[in-house]
């Protein structure tokens, strides 16, 4: 459990800048219509100043048979922040849906919304809200929405010099479709986002469509679905080709209308930049094949594969040596004579840490160019292993190589390498 909110039925042990964060965003919350919501304002301040100061993803307020509790999804995982009191939580949860304009009276059917809070010092948080209809209670999740982070760029999303040189190379193109693929949760979006804002520049038109749109970028051209007006990614697509794109972004190519018409702008002069969920860079080439795209033009359009995971850093305050690793290590993929002169590290827990024993993430990254020779798989038909015998004798590096790199280099632990590369 993470450091607990004051209320939490113990004292609070949030610094002093967490406290001001906290006092700045209660104030920034509309004020309560009474003495009775006082409570459950300052417990949403609470909240939401932890959550930013742990840097969390999202908050989950779920109700149970005989009480509720608050969690934070930092670096990937829940942990417990409170239990407050029951008599809060209906209040707790009114004022939530207040503020992200939900309808308060209706608790039988989810509901979307979106809050937007701007502190004293200036900026704004701004969350997703999801309400869930469940046997005791609504439950709640705020996603906080992405901001660009201050070091915005290959190198800080863990890119290695190598593969850098390899994506830059493929997005300074002036067409074709370069794809990121991963599962939900392993930062797809925020690689694209860094690519475009790379591209972003006064001479190019830029078109992106999401869904939902959660980095703001000045200067590119965002659209949100919305499936039930009929704006649908293959709508937004054929709609940007009508704007004089340069370059186009599709959030997820889920289907055959999308691919269609992504990948004939691809082959018409526009940059395409998409996603798809698949566990490594070959097996886009499968998923595009079964979902209809023609062998062809597949082979014609497509650029640049990227598979991507996120791993836990090791906090570097308490880490310390793992020197009974070695099994693991050759258990993991190590040769013999590469775990020679290093030792791997353990995740231990201290206060800089939250007593999580990690503190932040960084990517591993797969990125596959599409060679002549891979065309020629593709238009044969060749996906799986083929396809992925032929990228690592072009020296693309596996998924697990990859995160073994950060083992060796005592970014994260061993456990955590393998944990986030099983399937991949």
């Amino acid at each position: 459990m993470i450091a607990p909110s004051c209320f939490n039925g113990g004292g609070c042990r949030h610094s002093m800048s967490s406290s001001l964060l906290s006092s700045s965003i209660a104030a920034a919350l509309p004020q309560s219509s009474g003495m009775d919501d006082a409570p459950a304002v300052r417990l949403l301040a609470e909240t939401l100043a932890q959550a930013c100061a742990l840097g969390a993803s999202d908050i989950h307020v779920e109700p149970g048979e005989r009480g509720w509790r608050i969690r934070l999804r930092v670096d990937g995982t829940l942990h417990e922040s409170a239990r407050p009191p029951a008599h809060l939580r209906d209040a707790f949860v009114t004022r939530v849906k207040v503020l992200a304009r939900l309808d308060i009276a209706e608790r039988r059917v989810p509901q979307d919304g979106r809050l937007r809070l701007a502190s004293a010092a200036g900026k704004t948080e701004d969350y997703r809200v999801s309400s869930l209809p469940t046997l005791f209670g609504e439950k709640l999740v705020l996603r906080r929405l992405d901001t660009l982070p201050d070091e915005f760029s290959l190198d800080a999303l863990g890119f290695t010099t190598q593969q850098r040189a390899v994506v830059e190379a493929a997005i300074r193109t002036p067409h074709g479709l370069i794809l990121v693929t991963g599962p939900t949760g392993s930062g797809k979006t925020l690689s694209l986002h860094c690519f475009m804002q790379m591209l972003n520049a006064e001479s190019r038109n830029i078109c992106a469509v999401e869904d939902p749109a959660e980095i703001q970028l000045a200067g590119i051209n965002q659209v949100n679905v919305r499936e039930k007006a009929g704006l649908t990614f293959a709508v937004a697509l054929r709609a940007f080709l009508r704007q004089d794109p340069d370059v186009i972004m599709v959030g997820e190519i889920r289907d055959g209308e999308t691919a269609d018409v992504a990948f004939k702008a691809a082959q018409t002069g526009h940059l395409v930049l998409s996603t798809l969920h698949t566990n490594d860079a070959a097996g886009a080439i499968a998923r595009l094949l079964d979902i209809g795209v023609a062998p062809y033009n597949l082979a014609a359009a497509l650029k640049l594969v990227t598979a991507q995971r996120l791993v836990r850093r090791l906090c570097t305050s308490c880490r310390k040596p793992d020197r009974a690793a070695d099994a693991s290590l050759r258990a993991a993929g190590f040769a013999q004579d590469k775990i020679r002169g290093w030792t791997p590290y353990l995740a231990c827990g201290c206060e800089d840490c939250h007593g999580i024993g990690y503190k932040g993430r960084v990517g591993i990254h797969q990125v596959m160019p599409v060679s002549p020779a891979m065309r020629e798989l593709i238009i044969a038909r060749a996906t799986g292993e083929p396809l992925a015998r032929q990228a690592r004798a072009e020296g693309t590096e596996t998924l697990r190589q990859a995160a073994l790199a950060r083992v060796r280099d005592g970014t994260t632990s061993l456990t955590e390498a393998v944990a986030a590369t099983e399937a991949g």
